[in-house]
This record gives structure tokens, sequence and C-alpha cells, in this order.
């Protein structure tokens, strides 16, 4: 009689245990799987630390430390037509020298390789006759926006982007995380829009 209850408890105690360590199909940011709305995804990272700045148009900014970096800004977007968040950009501090904006990069992109193995798409140059040798000409062509500088990690969940970047003169480093399912539901409604 034993045998019959207690089967019945462990198979139940195996199902319960494989669906909670069912990883999720989604792509992760911070260890959170990117599937759900843009409030509940804001409200997951403010328990992780960080602060939010703003929320316009589908669009939340908070702030916080990310891999080992401080104050970095953090993008979290949706459509605005579907509350489903689609994509996370990182944006870290900036930098006003080539030689800390490159050594930023690299060791992001060294991370990230040591996790998702080597990058599917890398460009890494000055649109330029020849390479600029000093610092201070690679962040001239920076700002003028001759310089091409990223990564690209694609993976079953969706695709991770690392670049050097110039906004309104500022340079930094940045990193975007794409949800695939979530992308592909988000294309699906711009084309029914079509």
């Amino acid at each position: 009689m034993k045998r019959i209850i207690i089967l019945p408890i462990i198979v139940l105690f195996t199902m319960i245990s494989f669906a909670q360590t069912q990883p999720s199909e989604h792509l992760a940011f911070k260890g959170v799987p990117i599937d759900v709305t843009l409030n509940e995804y804001v409200s997951k990272m403010k328990q992780s630390g960080f602060t939010l700045i703003s929320t316009e148009d589908g669009v939340a900014m908070l702030k916080g430390d990310f891999a080992a970096y401080k104050d970095c800004v953090v993008g979290v977007a949706t459509l605005k037509q579907k509350d489903l968040v689609s994509k996370i950009t990182v944006i870290f501090p900036e930098r006003n020298t080539w030689s800390l904006l490159s050594s930023n990069y690299f060791s992001l992109k060294e991370m990230l390789t040591e996790k998702y193995g080597n990058p599917s798409e890398v460009v890494e140059k000055f649109d330029t006759y020849s390479e600029p040798k000093d610092d201070g000409s690679k962040m001239t062509y920076l700002k003028l926006d001759q310089c091409k500088y990223y990564s690209i990690y694609e993976t079953d969940k969706g695709s991770i982007e690392l670049s050097i970047k110039q906004m309104d003169m500022r340079c930094l480093v940045m990193l975007a995380y794409y949800d695939k399912i979530n992308g592909e539901i988000i294309k699906s409604k711009a084309m029914d829009d079509l």
C-alpha cells in the first residue's frame, strides 16, 4: 500500500521539479528572460538594483551597474501597439579616449565570446584610406561616423550586438539584446499594418 502511494508522489515531485528547471525559450538579460510586458520587466530590473529614469513611448530607461561597469543606462523597448519587450540596450559610460573606449569594447567582447562562442559577424575598421595611428585621430573619425566597430552573436534565442558608437558626439560602447520570439511577434504585427 505504501508503494502505491509513494510512487505517484515521486512522479509528481519529479514533474514539478522538471517544469521549474525548464529553460526559457527567450533570450535573457541579467538572468531574466525577455518574455514579459514592459512594466513587468522594469519591476524585475528594479529588483536587480536598477533605478527607473523614465518611461515614454514604449521605452523604459533605467540606470545601474552591469558587467562590472558602474552607471550604465539600460533601455527596455517594446512596440507601442504590442506591450511586449523585444529589445534591451545597455549604454556604457562615455569615454574620452580611444584607448579606454576600445579597452571596454574588447573586454566585453572577450566575455561575450566566452559565454556565447565566436561572433557570427565582426567589423572593426575605420572608413579611411589608411588606419588612423593615434588616439585623437581615431576619436575624430568615430565622431565623424567613419568608424565601424561591432560584433554580433547569434543564438537560438536571439542576437546580441556589441558596438562602439557616437551619440550626439558622446563616444561609448553599446550592447543590444534582441529576443528572437518577441522580435518575430512584433515583426508580424508590423506586417499586419502594411
